[in-house]
């Protein structure tokens, strides 16, 4: 191909999808209604996977820059007392840290000033995409900037547009749920005292309340406001700002950096691809903002799609492979919006009744070791996983392995044997590892699979040094997190995914079962 994707929407999602591509080679058109990016309070919350794949990009140094690498979330009682810290499973487990405090509006000048430096990218702001008429092999996108109206030939189209996208409008795509009545106040101050690193929810029925200090003295407060108290989508006034935190700090107008009152939605798109264009971020789901995946749920999609996007254009894949986005990230998505609806009713209740009982219900879980942990390490929270689209079940192994997301931790590498980051040997793309396999299972692997121009990588656990052979890389334990994420591979072949997803878990004796279960995605004959 050679038509550019054109992505509508500069906001994270939109910004992250074209980094990505940028980075796999591929052009980028990016349009964005509004004449620079925002400067409204909206996401707090990135998670290890997010910053995972803003690695990918090269972008993780600079993102880490303008975040409080944080620990969790304490969630308090009815009387403001502490009940728990939620600090997920493991740290690092992906790279990063588990949760991330930031600033919308920095982060995403920090995602355009790098798009900014690539190659390929052509960014046009105060320009809206008006229509999009579909051919067999490409879109001819119409683009309005400022009454001039442009055509532009485009391969794919991306709606990154947020809840009212254009894009679904224009396709006549509903979304499905509910919408939430309820107001909430929400207020990014200056000059605050506050150094935790750590979100606060305060689950008080009089007045549930969100604390979440970021870096430099600011602070970002959520208040559930009570009827009459004011309507979304206005600004709250400075007295009701000041009333609702007074009991945490004294303000002046001048530390209150920007406020909204809003409601918020808990609803996905009925489809997420139409012919050529994609939905992603908002423009396919939205949902409560108490589990903080809102903008880590868009982050996902644009992982997902980027790189299946990059093989279609390169002509390494068919363009069937991107009939597998919405099947790999409409359950989680679904999960998670469901999720947060559920949290949001728990943990920010206004019946004093089911406050009394939640509280009850938490310290006699956190009685148990089991239920513990089940609470301090959020295994509460849906699990990414890939049930359906690119991958292999193949009935040998650990098959829980399969679909779900490979740890990064750091590895051995030879000659030099200085710790590095798995990603950053593992490349951009596709990848076979083989766990502690012989080499006769090599050679029967690449007798099926040998096509496919991918990294092979020996995987050695255990406290044993890595030797590379037979033109093959090979990486070693660091620190005992590799041997715990693959023991339950060894003796087999682990096919992982650009996005970092395990594909297939196999012994060499399934591999032309693995190739032609994926022979319809990827160029393996050279036939695509």
């Amino acid at each position: 191909m050679t038509a550019p994707i054109l992505i509508a929407g500069a906001g994270p999602v939109g910004l992250t999808a074209a980094n990505l591509l940028a980075t796999r080679g591929v052009p980028v058109v990016l349009v964005e209604r509004n004449a620079s990016t925002s400067d409204e309070a909206k996401a707090i919350s990135l998670d290890d996977e997010s910053l995972r794949t803003l690695q990918a990009a090269g972008l993780d140094g600079a993102v880490l820059d303008i975040v409080v690498p944080g620990t969790g979330t304490r969630y308090y009682d009815r009387r403001s007392r502490p009940l728990f810290q939620a600090r997920g499973p493991e740290p690092y487990r992906l790279g990063h840290p588990f949760k991330n405090q930031f600033a919308q509006p920095e982060l995403e000048r920090v995602l355009l000033q790098n798009l900014k430096d690539r190659d390929g990218v052509d960014i046009r702001f105060g320009t809206e995409l008006a229509d999009v008429v579909e051919t067999r092999d490409g879109v001819t996108a119409v683009l309005d900037a400022s009454g001039a109206r442009t055509e532009l030939r485009a391969s794919w189209v991306l709606g990154c547009d947020g809840g009212r996208s254009t894009i679904r409008e224009l396709k006549g795509i509903g979304m499905t749920g509910t919408s939430h009545q309820e107001v909430w106040l929400v207020a990014d101050t200056i000059g605050d005292h506050h150094d935790e690193r750590y979100g606060m929810h305060l689950g008080r029925p009089d007045r549930p309340t969100v604390i979440v200090p970021g870096r430099d003295g600011r602070c970002r407060y959520e208040f559930r406001l009570r009827p009459g108290e004011g309507r979304g989508g206005t600004r709250p006034d400075f007295a009701t700002i000041a009333r609702l935190v007074s009991p945490y700090r004294t303000i002046t107008p001048e530390q209150v950096e920007r406020a909204t009152n809003y409601t918020f939605n808990a609803v996905v798109a009925d489809r997420w691809r139409d012919g050529r264009c994609f939905l992603l971020g908002d423009a396919a789901h939205m949902m409560p903002p108490f589990a903080g995946q809102g903008l880590n749920s868009g982050v996902r999609d644009a992982a997902n799609l980027a790189w299946k996007l990059a093989e279609v254009w390169h002509g390494r894949a068919a363009e069937r492979l991107l009939d597998t986005y919405e099947p790999e990230r409409r359950p989680h998505a679904e999960a998670t919006v469901a999720f947060s609806e559920r949290l949001g009713r728990v943990v920010m209740t206004v019946d004093p009744m089911r406050g009394r009982l939640r509280d009850t219900a938490v310290r006699a879980l956190l009685l148990a070791p089991w239920s513990r942990r089940y609470l301090t390490e959020m295994r509460f929270r849906p699990r990414p996983v890939h049930a359906g689209g690119v991958v292999v079940r193949t009935g040998h192994g650990d098959e829980r392995l399969v679909g779900s997301q490979l740890p990064q931790p750091r590895v051995l590498v030879p000659p030099g044997l200085r710790p590095r980051r798995l990603d950053d040997v593992l490349g951009d793309g596709p990848v076979l590892l083989g766990v502690d396999v012989a080499p006769a299972a090599w050679e029967r692997v690449d007798a099926h699979l040998s096509a496919w121009r991918m990294p092979r990588l020996d995987v050695v656990l255990g406290d044993r040094l890595p030797r590379p052979r037979d033109g093959r890389q090979a990486i070693a334990d660091a620190d005992g997190r590799l041997q715990s994420a693959l023991a339950a591979a060894r003796g087999r072949f682990v096919l992982v995914k650009p996005d970092r997803y395990i594909a297939a878990v196999f012994p060499s004796a399934r591999a032309a079962l693995v190739r032609d279960a994926l022979a319809g995605y990827f160029d393996l004959e050279g036939t695509i």
